[in-house]
Formats: C-alpha cells, structure tokens, sequence
C-alpha cells in the first residue's frame, strides 16, 4: 500500500480511523528546525471532528505526541514521528455491515485488491488518516514561511452547485477563513453554505463542492520537467485526499473556452506589477518579469513562474447518508443497508486544511529540490538571496 509521499521532504502516514491511533514520519526534515508546537496543534484543531453541527460528531481531541526525530523542541534530522491517539472510536457500530458494502465507500474496491480488510470504519479510506498530512504539513508550512515568505490559503469556494465567487479575489489569510463553520471567506455566501449543509444532514443525505487554494510568494523555478512538472505533482497530491474527484490549475476548464489571445499571459517589467506577488524581496535579488494576468495560475511548462499558484478542488457528497440503499454482500447477494452512524454531511469545511497541508507538503519538497539542483538559484530569487 502507497502510503509514502516526496521525494527530499517524505512522510509516510499510518494507523486506521478506529485503531490506537493515527500519525506519520517525516524523513528529510532540516535539523535545527525549531517546532511550532502551537502551530501543529492548531492545523490539527482546523481539522478536527466535532467542531460544530456542519461537521461528524464524533469527539476527538487530536493532541499530538512526537515519538522521535526531536530533542528540547528542536528537529534532529533524523525521522520525526507523530502520533495521534484515537480516543472516540465506536468500531462496533459498524459490526453489522462487516459483510456489506457500503455504497461509494472502499469497503469493496480494498477487499477487490486484499482479499481482506477491517470493517470497522473506513480504515486507512478514512478521512482520519489525513490527521498525519495536516501535522506534516503545519511544519512544512513553517519552512516555506520561513525560507521564501511562502502562504498557502484555501477556502470552501462552493457547496452543492452554489459558488462564492471568490477565485479571482482570493481571501487575505486563514483567519478571514476561519471565520465562519463554512470556511468560506464571503460572510452572506458562508451563511447560505451553512443553510444547506444543515439542510442536507437533517434530511440524511450529503453535499459535495469545491475547495480553492492559493499560494503566494512562490518563487520561480518550482517543479521539474517532463514528468515533475509542478501541477502534476501538486495534483497527485490533491487527488489523495479522501472524496476528492478533481483538479485545476489556474484558469482550468474554463480557460477551453478562451482563444490563445485571450488566456495568453502577458510578461511586464517587476515594476509595474499591477498586483504584489514579490513581498518581502531584498533590493539586491535579481528583477524578474510579471504577468499581467494569471490564468496560468502560477505554473508555466511545469514550472513556477513567481505568480500566485491558483488550484481548484472538487469534492464528492460525503458516501455515509442516513438513507436506505441498495448494496450486495461479499457474497454478491442483493441487500439493504442503512448506515447513518456519525459523519460529515459536507467534507469541504474540514477539507480546507487538509488542502493546504497537501499543497504545502509538495512545495516544500519542490523547494528543497531545487535547492539541491541548482545552488545559484537560491542567491537569484530567494528573500536576502545575491545574484550569483
């Protein structure tokens, strides 16, 4: 099973939604990094279940224990290893449907590729098994911030066919996020997102939407071609997340039905940037062009190109509902199931972290990459960098 992501940066997560625990191990992480403690736990809180009634119920306080890899709050080099324990796990409840399969669940496709699988919960198809992603991702946040200025923001865009409309103006920072259940930044739409969320769990059933992300002060020269380019791998990396069914970078799908005229993005001096991308740049870093428009999202021939990255996500309904279904049993006989039990009726507001983490996770693998490859790179285009 594929569990391991990155190539410098590598986390490898483990555990299941209703076993011991859940965690991961970071290998490639630099020594002497100085943890944010505080930092790491407040992704995990982002994440959560049981933060209000859009999401499951289920109550866990997701605190994280570092098993190795630290010593007196400092990065050893050396594998890091967090574990979060599972504390409100309730297995048994799923007991009853050992030998069903639970509709646009994993229940038959693990069983298809293992010949066996734990029936309690989802297991490694869990959602829970993204708690590893989001602590590995609050400390590869913490280097981007920290070596490039780097900020990732992601926002519940739309809800079950309602959008927000925020693509093109995206929020300020995760506090205007957080504001409101829904994590949308627009406090009217977040209110009409949290109607239908409510309005689909009280009827038993889901809602699925889409998740948008930027990031900005990314420097140029990110992702390697052919088969690394920058999207690619941020898209490997998005599409891994439980429920999520697509991805887009910059103008995406929309950008078919434009003429190369119109999507083209033009090149100007730094100067005259109609918007700031390069925040925080030492005078003594060498000038680099701008776009004037970005529906490249920030990604050229797979590789960044200084503009803020842009990526869409598009998520599927939650698979658990309150409602009667037809299935068969690992028998192949027709059946009823009914499964309810405690879910999120909309996976977006909880997803939003779990975005950034991903989109975070593979920047800094990036970043250290090309780091490696080219030194000079590093004294051209990185905050205090001298041109070779």
């Amino acid at each position: 099973m594929s569990s391991t992501l990155g190539t410098i940066f590598k986390i490898t997560t483990f555990g299941e939604s209703h076993g011991p625990g859940v965690g991961v191990v970071i290998e490639g992480c630099p020594p002497g990094l100085r943890l944010d403690a505080d930092g790491i736990q407040r992704e995990l809180d982002r994440r959560k279940p049981g933060q209000n009634l859009l999401t499951t119920q289920r109550k866990e306080a997701d605190e994280f224990e570092i098993l190795s890899g630290a010593y007196e709050g400092r990065t050893l080099g050396s594998p890091l290893t967090f574990l979060i324990r599972n504390k409100d796990m309730k297995g048994g409840d799923y007991k009853k449907w050992e030998h069903l399969y639970r509709p646009s669940h994993a229940d038959f496709t693990y069983d298809a590729k293992y010949g066996f699988r734990t029936p309690l919960g989802g297991g490694r198809a869990s959602a829970r098994e993204t708690i590893g992603r989001v602590a590995a991702g609050a400390i590869a946040a913490q280097i981007l911030k920290e070596e490039l200025g780097v900020e990732t923001v992601a926002w519940v865009e739309e809800v079950g066919g309602f959008s927000a409309g925020l693509y093109d103006s995206p929020p300020a920072s995760r506090q205007d996020v957080d504001r409101f259940p829904a994590r949308c930044p627009d406090e009217q739409a977040a209110g009409r997102m949290a109607e239908m969320i409510d309005e689909a769990r009280r009827s038993g059933d889901s809602l699925g939407g889409v998740v948008a992300a930027v990031s900005r002060n990314v420097p140029p020269g990110l992702g390697d071609p052919v088969f690394g380019k920058l999207e690619a791998d941020l898209a490997r990396a998005c599409l891994s997340i439980p429920a999520c069914k697509g991805f887009e970078s910059g103008s995406g799908f929309a950008g078919t039905r434009l003429r190369g005229s119109e999507h083209n993005d033009e090149f100007l001096p730094e100067e005259e940037s109609p918007n700031t991308v390069l925040e925080g740049r030492d005078h003594d870093s060498v000038p680099r062009p701008v776009t004037r428009t970005n529906n490249s999202g920030g990604i050229q021939g797979g590789i960044s190109n200084g503009m803020p990255l842009l990526m869409r996500l598009a998520f599927k309904p939650t698979a658990t509902i309150n409602r009667e279904q037809n299935t068969v049993d690992d028998l192949g006989r027709a059946a009823l199931i009914k499964t309810g039990g405690r879910h999120d009726p909309c996976v977006l507001p909880r997803a939003v972290p779990i975005v950034e983490a991903m989109i975070n996770l593979t920047l800094v693998d990036a970043f250290l990459r090309q780091r490696a490859l080219a030194p000079e790179w590093s004294r051209r285009f990185i905050k205090g960098g001298h041109p070779s």
